[in-house]
């Protein structure tokens, strides 16, 4: 797979697995609506080829009042199905509460979209610095690779720390050094950001 990197993003082509289809699906309707949001998690490793499964993909959006999600929950209704809430009013509590609402296609609960407000710094960070990728014409946007693989060192289960592996070897010549020091100190990964450096 060749990656292009501009100004304006990332660009490549590959074949597209149904989780991707999934992940364009979904972003199209709020990028139709000019939503701001960033995907992260595990997604961010995948959608650059890593290969693993996944049955979910994390997306963070900027905090909507209640006419813009009302507008936005009625267009996903036309694609997807909320597993919590069975209408906006339900699912903009939800939100606003800090509780992730998850959507699917109809009749199908895996692999799903688990959809947050942004609520940290690091979220507000993330969706001010999002990365444009455009993956067969298709664009997503996902979170700045600094935090993601800081986080990914935080959880530190075996997948996560192999997500920031993956992530850190992959685009190593191009991450913010200083952006990736400061996210480590903040999440308390300093030793494992450290570690991980030594195997790539």
């Amino acid at each position: 797979m060749e990656i292009t990197f501009r100004k304006d993003g990332i660009i490549f082509n590959r074949e597209l697995s149904s989780l991707d289809k999934l992940a364009i699906s979904f972003a199209s309707k709020l990028n139709k609506l000019r939503i701001k949001y960033v995907i992260v998690a595990g997604y961010v490793a995948i959608v650059f080829g890593r290969s693993r499964t996944s049955e979910d993909i994390d997306i963070i959006i900027e905090p909507l009042d209640y006419v813009r999600f009302e507008k936005l929950f009625r267009l996903l209704s036309n694609t997807f199905e909320c597993h919590q809430a069975p209408n906006a009013k339900l699912g903009f509590e939800y939100l606003t509460s800090a509780t992730a609402l998850r959507f699917s296609p109809a009749e199908m609960y895996v692999p799903n979209i688990e959809l947050k407000f942004a609520k940290t710094e690091i979220d507000a960070f993330s969706i001010a610095h999002r990365i444009k990728v455009s993956v067969n014409s298709n664009k997503l946007f996902i979170a700045p690779l600094e935090p993601q693989i800081c986080y990914k060192l935080y959880m530190g289960s075996e997948k996560d720390v192999e997500d920031a592996l993956y992530l850190y070897d992959l685009f190593k010549k191009r991450l913010n050094e200083s952006h990736l020091r400061n996210f480590a100190k903040r999440l308390g990964v300093e030793k494992e950001l450290q570690r991980m450096k030594w195997y790539v």
